[in-house]
């Protein structure tokens, strides 16, 4: 297992204009784990109820057959 080292500190001198950019980016990288972690929840949460003894699956072509009848003189009833 890697050993993590202490933190140390860094200084930099840079241009205002360049610490905005960094403020943007960072506003713009919390966002995205943001958005990530609630997709990783909500899978989490969908393969936990796929999963269940209780969830029954319908398959794949018997959707695809049913949406392809709507809007047609023999559309389908919803797959069971």
């Amino acid at each position: 297992m890697a050993q993590i080292s202490p933190a140390v500190t860094l200084s930099v001198r840079i241009s205002s204009e360049t610490i905005e950019q960094l403020k943007e980016l960072a506003e713009a990288i919390a966002s995205y784990l943001e958005i990530q972690a609630w997709q990783v929840k909500s899978i989490q949460t969908a393969v936990k109820k796929a999963n269940s003894k209780k969830t029954k699956f319908i398959r794949h072509q018997q959707v695809v057959d049913w949406v392809n009848s709507w809007d047609t003189d023999n559309e389908l009833e919803i797959p069971k």
